[in-house]
Parts: structure tokens; C-alpha cells; sequence
């Protein structure tokens, strides 16, 4: 057109057809900024990973699970794996027991998420923040 406008169908479907006159180029930019304006807001989930070992020493419990509570408070989601070794497969109990004194420790900073489930070698538990 001699304005520099353009002839923008807005709604198809409808009888008779919807139809704008307006700057094309103009309203595809002002689309394109809010998109990322929202994508800029938007908060983006992290998934951390703890691994553990059956025979873990007090010490380093507590630091896993200072670890987990730090991931948690800044609002990731944390896969916890517990991973047996050799002759350690024999004694799957002594993992479960460790997973559940996880959870157990943790239940008033997350909620589980996807439960402990043993898979081959690996125990693992999907926590996310409350």
C-alpha cells in the first residue's frame, strides 16, 4: 500500500474473514519482543545429581545432604543414585535403608517426586523442592 500498511487477515475461519490494516513488520517485532521478555522470566528447573555408595561414612552424609538442601533452596530438582559395586548387590538392604534415611531427612525441605526405584546397580530417587 502507498502508507507503508498492510492488509492482515486476522481470523480465518469465521464468515466473512477478519481482516487488519496495520504494520506488519512492526507487529512481528513487538511479537517477537515479548516472547523474550516471557522467556527471559521464566525460571528454569535444573536437574542436580547426588551420588551415594552403601557404605557412605556419617561425615559424608551430612555433607550430601547439605548439598541437597542447598540444591533444593535454590529450586532445582535433585536426582538422588545409590550405586552398588560388586559383592555390595548382595546387600540391596543396606542401600534401601540409606535412600529411605534420605527422604526420611529431607521431607520437610522437599517432596518426592518419582519414588526409589532399583534399577540394576542404581537405587534412584527424583526429589524436587516444596
Amino acid at each position: 500500500m502507498a502508507s507503508g500498511l498492510d492488509l492482515v487477515e486476522v481470523a480465518a475461519g469465521v464468515n466473512p474473514p477478519v481482516c487488519r490494516i496495520m504494520d506488519y513488520s512492526k507487529y512481528k517485532y513487538e511479537q517477537e519482543k515479548k516472547e523474550k521478555l516471557a522467556k527471559k522470566h521464566q525460571k528454569k528447573m535444573r536437574l542436580k545429581e547426588i551420588k551415594l555408595r552403601p557404605k557412605i561414612e556419617e561425615h559424608d552424609y551430612q555433607v550430601k545432604l547439605r548439598n541437597l538442601e542447598r540444591f533444593l533452596s535454590r529450586g532445582d530438582k535433585v536426582k538422588v543414585t545409590l550405586m552398588f559395586r560388586g559383592r555390595e548387590m548382595a546387600h540391596q538392604e543396606l542401600g534401601r535403608r540409606i535412600i529411605d534415611r534420605f527422604m526420611k531427612d529431607s521431607t520437610n525441605i522437599s517432596q518426592v517426586e518419582k519414588g526409589p526405584l532399583s534399577e540394576g546397580r542404581f537405587i534412584n530417587l527424583v526429589l524436587a523442592p516444596k
